[in-house]
């Protein structure tokens, strides 16, 4: 799998850059063609002629250190790179790289690579835990970084805990685990719709749920993984856009109603993972309704009901819908599977501690019309969506 692939390894300055060494060299033993760049503190560890004899390349160390006139070394580097490791990623690095900070040669380089990048942390036990790193990661992890966790064990701080750069044959291992992993929707084009929708009442206020749009970018994302085209249609959230995904914002359910239908007909798989608002106010104001003595009344009608539609307008289309109970999900979600002429649903109770809004995990159960039943105790959003998606590949087999 990695014979002749350009990698770039980033070293940052951890103890842990000896096991740097050892991975440059299982990366050459695989046939790969290896280029080091090493921060500063890097080399307070670990000489570059170190890296020079074990790649057989020049190291990087400096920006502005450029060895062809011809190129600009760090866009060079982005540029040819088939994958870049960053290993071992330190706090500094990740807080540096989920900034934007470009200040030296590695930095700069991850910035500019448009090229998957594979992170193994590596720091004291209680730096990996710190609510900074944890954010820094996440959002490299939403920018499409591929993160090897770290190990358990004892650390040179003489800490016991996790925070050890995983092991280099463990972590080409991973690599060449995932450049392998099948491409399970390939030519597909998905569709999937996430977050909550907005229902206006007057120019200040609006009805709305508690959903946060997780599951559904992270089926989005994964979709995008297992390459196939991807377009999100999303209401409201705070989200970033996974990458690879064409994101489309909606804010009201007639708004959702209407783009949905406009990428029905190209679409060959359409997950609709948002919480679209079943009522609406009838009577809505231009100007904001002022306070007045005693109750309130607001009269609401029904919205239009988006997953029954598609399945009436259903052709070729493999459709899944989202249902969230609060009491006898499985018998509530085997009534919709029917009644809304869907291929597929995805039934949670979002009373379960762990599961629904807000929450990075969930657990879920899938049901289709092939029979197939697939209960999802908790785990990630990301670990959900990826079983998903496998699911529904399968019964699309089945149906082909």
């Amino acid at each position: 799998m990695l014979e002749g692939k350009n990698i770039v390894l980033g070293v940052s300055g951890g103890i842990a850059a000896y096991k740097a060494c050892a991975l440059t060299s299982k990366l050459v033993q695989k046939g790969a063609n290896v280029k080091v760049i090493m921060t500063e503190n890097a080399q307070q560890f670990v000489q570059p002629l170190t890296f020079q004899a074990l790649s057989r390349n020049p190291v990087f160390t400096d920006t502005f250190d450029e060895q062809d006139a011809a190129k600009i070394a760090h866009i060079d580097l982005a540029d040819t790179a088939d994958f870049i490791i960053l290993a071992p990623a330190t706090a500094n690095v990740l807080g540096k790289v989920a900034n934007g900070i470009a200040d030296d040669m590695l930095t700069t380089t991850l910035l500019a690579t448009e090229a998957p990048v594979y992170v193994a942390p590596a720091m004291n036990v209680h730096m990996y835990g710190h609510p900074s790193v944890q954010n820094n990661m996440q959002r490299l992890f939403e920018y499409g970084y591929k993160f090897i966790e770290p190990g358990e064990g004892f650390l040179a701080c003489g800490y016991v805990g996790k925070g050890r750069l995983e092991e280099p044959e463990k972590i080409v291992s991973i690599i060449e685990e995932d450049l392998h992993k099948p491409r399970l929707l390939q030519g597909k084009h998905v569709l999937v719709t996430a977050g909550p929708t907005r229902e206006a009442i007057d120019p200040v206020r609006f009805f709305t749920n508690h959903s946060s749009g997780k599951m559904g970018y992270a089926i989005a994302g994964q979709a995008s993984l297992f390459g196939a085209k991807v377009t999100l249609i999303s209401g409201p959230t705070q989200l970033p856009s996974p990458p690879g995904v064409t994101r489309i914002e909606i804010e009201s359910a007639d708004e959702m109603y209407r783009e949905v239908l406009r990428h029905y007909g190209q679409s060959d798989i359409v997950i609709k993972a948002a919480a679209v608002a079943d009522y609406r106010p009838k009577e809505t104001f231009d100007h904001k309704m002022k306070k007045k003595e005693g109750s309130l009344t607001v009269e609401m009608e029904r919205t239009k009901d988006i997953l029954q539609t598609l399945g009436e307008q259903k052709k070729h289309q493999f459709l899944v819908g989202f249902a969230a109970e609060t009491n006898d999900p499985l018998r509530y979600g085997k009534e919709k599977l029917q009644k809304k002429h869907l291929n597929a649903i995805v039934v949670n109770d979002v009373s379960k501690q762990g599961a629904g809004f807000q929450t990075d995990t969930n657990a879920v159960t899938y049901l289709s019309r092939t029979g197939r039943e697939v209960s999802m105790p908790v785990m990630s959003k990301q670990d959900i969506a990826k079983k998903l998606l496998i699911c529904i590949r399968e019964d699309i087999k089945e149906e082909e």
